[in-house]
């Protein structure tokens, strides 16, 4: 029989699906990357690189593959595709995984239909697993090339969340292990949302010190619905909140931040998220983070603020102009 142990696949083969796989490989424990293009993974496997991440080599220990019949030998399995992809990937390949396999999920955002974590999602469709979260300041091509990089691991209970963080952490990628579920999630949505502020701050032409105070005060209304949510305040201030925030705020690596750039300098939303532009989440996720704070009656003005520029409801000068009017108030109110 095989030991599934320490066996380890990724489902995703996009620059994060394929980083996770280039840090966890090793010769003696290879890792399956599973994609869904069949030319595609026969291209990797030959030439060993992968069109989205085009500097790096693939180890020798990472295995392309289009099959994912061979899913059962696995005892962790990492979801890297994107969020509105977790609850389909999980229906398509719940009666292929093994039982006590854990599952690890891989993206940033929220659950479009329900508002809900999507770790909610992919408990309904795979019950009896370990369902944990991978989330914090992580870009592919820096986890790809070995440069040192911290997340955090959140699992329902702290054992769960010790053992598959140490399973997955490596000597220049360290996994923080939490049982903050909902903290990490929301912050892992939000900063992205946070992230597309910060760029039309700066693609508008409103200065550093604009992006600073974005940054602080939109950390703050983060934290408001983390624990509005049950989180706890200081998920919010770890590497899941604070942490990615800072990273996807400042640096034009973020495709969050590329897109605020583009809306603040000008360019239409809906043509930036158009066919064939690069996914964006955080649009999705002010949409329905905006909403799920009205319900729950908590202010959130730059999530509203990015929500009504990426609808196309408000221009990015009317937001501007309405968030430098809000009355003066406490800092800690």
């Amino acid at each position: 029989m095989t030991d599934r142990t320490n066996s380890i696949g990724i489902i995703g083969a996009g620059a994060f699906g394929t980083a996770l796989g280039c840090v966890l490989a090793d010769r003696n424990a290879p890792v399956t990357l599973y994609g869904r293009d069949p030319g595609l993974m026969a291209e990797m496997a030959a030439r060993r690189t992968n069109p989205r991440l085009p500097s790096v080599t693939l180890p020798d220990g990472l295995v392309p593959s289009a099959d994912d019949s061979t899913i059962h030998t696995h005892g962790t399995v990492l979801f890297a595709v994107p969020s509105a992809a977790q609850a389909e990937t999980a229906t398509r390949l719940a009666p292929h995984l093994a039982s006590a396999a854990a599952i690890v999920m891989c993206a940033k955002g929220l659950d479009r239909e329900t508002g809900h974590t999507i770790t909610d999602a992919l408990a309904d469709r795979l019950p009896g697993h370990v369902i944990s979260v991978l989330s914090g300041p992580g870009f592919a091509a820096d986890i790809a090339s070995g440069l040192p990089t911290a997340m955090t691991l959140a699992a329902s209970g702290q054992t769960d969340a010790d053992r598959i963080a140490a399973t997955l952490s490596r000597k220049a990628f360290r996994l923080y292990a939490s049982d903050d579920m909902t903290g990490v999630q929301l912050g892992g949505a939000l900063k992205n949302v946070l992230a597309i502020a910060a760029g039309i701050v700066i693609g508008a032409g409103l200065g550093e010190s604009a992006r600073a105070a974005l940054i602080a005060r939109g950390l703050a209304e983060l934290t408001r619905f983390v624990v509005a949510n049950g989180g706890r305040p200081e998920t919010a201030a770890g590497l899941s909140g604070l942490g990615d925030l800072v990273l996807t705020a400042t640096s034009a690596q973020s495709r969050n931040y590329r897109f605020g750039l583009a809306v603040g300098g000008g360019q239409s939303p809906s043509e930036l998220s158009g066919e064939g532009q690069p996914l964006v989440e955080g649009a999705n996720a002010a949409v329905t983070a905006a909403k799920a704070a009205a319900a729950l009656h908590v202010p959130m003005p730059v999530t509203e603020a990015v929500a009504a520029v990426v609808t196309g409801k408000e221009d990015v000068a009317t937001v501007v102009d309405r968030l430098l009017s809000r009355p003066l108030r406490s800092e800690t109110a």
